[in-house]
């Protein structure tokens, strides 16, 4: 069973797996997807129909919007933003507000084991590799490697790490030795 918070607002139509603890003031729309054992901490915004692993921190203020995917044992830090439209406008270019149907919902993905670092901005269209490490500040415009450490504005790659956090002078160093440490092979779909 899951904790909820009494103030947070949870969609019934919202779907939260057992031992998932959602805290104070959080808000989790309709058809999201939240595994087992996730920690949702204070004033995240979870959109319509973002799915998201198990095992997954989220912590506080952090933005998830339509379009995402966070697959198993994720770190998200605080204050991360996942944005959804790579040209937003509210009107059309003849001065009418825009709708749902006037826009169309980029696809972003983080895969198994990534961390992203507070303040971290997504712009939709990526793809975060398995154990991925995005510092903190950083904008990611494109897609991330595996292991891959990306730092800045935009993000770009400074080395890689482990599974288990170990600085690396390669990628394959990285996943030789992320498979020493005994990091699982298996990943959400």
């Amino acid at each position: 069973m899951a904790t909820i918070h009494p103030t947070a607002d949870v969609s019934p139509e919202a779907e939260i797996g057992a031992g998932t603890r959602v805290w104070s003031n959080v808000q989790i729309r309709e058809r999201a997807h939240i595994g087992i054992n996730c920690i949702i901490a204070r004033n995240v915004y979870i959109e319509c129909d973002v799915t998201v692993g198990d095992n997954v921190k989220i912590q506080n203020n952090a933005s998830l919007y339509i379009g995402l995917t966070v697959e198993d044992g994720v770190f998200i830090g605080p204050h991360v933003i996942f944005t959804n439209d790579r040209v937003p406008r509210a009107i059309n270019p003849d001065g009418t507000l825009k709708s749902a149907a006037d826009w169309h919902v980029g696809q972003t993905r983080v895969c198994y084991g990534a961390a992203l670092g507070a303040g971290t901005v997504v712009v939709t269209g990526v793809t975060i590799g398995r154990w991925a490490l995005v510092g903190s500040g950083a904008v990611v415009t494109h897609d991330v490697p595996e292991h891959a450490i990306v730092v800045g504005n935009p993000a770009r790659i400074i080395g890689y790490v482990s599974a288990g956090g170990v600085r690396c002078a390669s990628q394959d160093e990285a996943r030789a030795l992320s498979a020493h440490e005994g990091a699982t092979t298996s990943s959400a779909g």
